[in-house]
């Protein structure tokens, strides 16, 4: 099997677990958080930088890649692994989140989707079957069946049509597929109510994925509302099977979703902050750029071993991010992947010994205590 995974330990108190999961390019621990590469690259970071920093799988984007330089380019270089120099395992999404944002751009009728790319205006047109294709050129060690991600708010209507079309969709993506070393994921969607997420579930499960992705959530809805769909959607998914948690990054999100029982997470959150000159800390957000760390020469975090931490103060970044300079990015992202990676390994042996629940307490009390000020 392409893609394989074991759950090596269950929190007694939670839903919080410990698992392996198996790919053509090695294994990783979860709960695992995958730093985004939308364009077969972590921004401003090489791979050795995203390796040194934690990082040990990784997502890219396909419509990106279909776009711009295009799948047969990719798979001419001999896969994605070899185009953008990274050894490990890599996860690429349907594309089916990018089309669907787009808005008046696009046109879904059963078959797919037509659209106009976002670069030059020029139509395309994306099927399950096309996203199979691409995505078997990229070469991924996980490819997302294609789907289709409702907005929030939307009627139930709505959502529920989105939902039934990813069903089938899901269906014909896994006839499609025809590559050996590469495992596809099914995704959940039914928006924010609990009995289109429970039949989208127990729809998807019938086709045996090696996985499962929770799609349509962290799309602009109110976080509890995201926690109360998780709690009525991860037990309706197979013990055995992964459980991937879409576009969610935020630390407390993270905390909070391992607890719940998820086992994968993406997002451009961490990186995207750290070109605004924004970082975490274990008290919350600190944005480096304000004019109150002119003259701080602490790192941005005090205690932190990222290169960025080890070896420049707030100061120093703050003079860079404001002349332009790119290093000064290039910090930030460095202690956001650092962070994020530091915070899935404490999560791991928190439910290793069994005390997650006080781990959650505690660093959502000192992460959130920030907001409160």
């Amino acid at each position: 099997m392409a893609v394989s995974f074991t759950v090596t330990h269950q929190d007694s108190t939670s839903r919080a677990r410990l698992g392996i999961l198996r790919t053509s390019h090695g294994a990783v621990e979860t709960p695992v958080f995958m730093p985004v590469g939308t364009q077969a690259t972590v921004k401003t970071m090489t791979p050795e930088e995203v390796r040194a920093a934690g990082g040990e799988i990784i997502l890219s984007n396909t419509y990106h890649l279909y776009l711009r330089p295009g799948h047969e380019l990719v798979r001419q270089a001999g896969g994605l692994h070899r185009f953008m120099h990274w050894d490990g395992p890599v996860l690429t999404d349907s594309g089916g989140f990018q089309v669907f944002s787009l808005g008046p751009l696009r046109k879904v009728s059963e078959q797919g989707v037509t659209f106009r790319s976002h670069i030059d205006g020029a139509e395309h047109f994306f099927s399950p079957e096309k996203a199979m294709e691409v995505q078997t050129a990229l070469g991924a060690d996980i490819a997302m069946a294609f789907d289709e991600c409702a907005p929030y708010p939307c009627s139930r209507e709505y959502a529920r049509e989105a939902a039934d079309r990813t069903t089938r969709w899901a269906g014909r993506c896994r006839e499609a597929h025809r590559r050996e070393d590469q495992g596809v994921f099914g995704i959940v969607q039914g928006g924010t109510f609990p009995e289109l997420r429970e039949k989208s579930a127990r729809e998807l499960v019938e086709f045996d994925f090696p996985g499962y992705a929770i799609g349509g959530l962290s799309v602009g809805e109110p976080k509890p509302l995201m926690y109360a769909m998780l709690d009525h959607t991860v037990p309706l998914l197979p013990e055995d099977k992964p459980r991937y948690l879409m576009g969610v990054g935020s630390p407390d999100c993270l905390v909070e979703g391992v607890a719940r029982g998820i086992d994968m997470f993406d997002c451009v959150l961490p990186t995207r902050i750290a070109r605004n000159g924004t970082v975490f800390t274990g008290r919350g957000r600190l944005v480096v750029r304000n004019a109150e760390y002119a003259r701080d020469f602490a790192p941005l975090e005090p205690g932190c071993g990222c290169y960025a931490c080890r070896h420049y103060t707030r100061a120093y970044i703050r003079h860079l991010i404001k002349s332009g300079e790119v290093l000064g990015i290039r910090l930030t992202t460095m202690h956001n992947l650092y962070f994020i990676a530091k915070l899935m390994r404490q999560i791991r042996e928190a439910v290793r010994k069994g005390e997650i629940n006080a781990f959650r307490e505690k660093f959502l009390k000192e992460f959130l205590s920030s907001r409160k000020k």
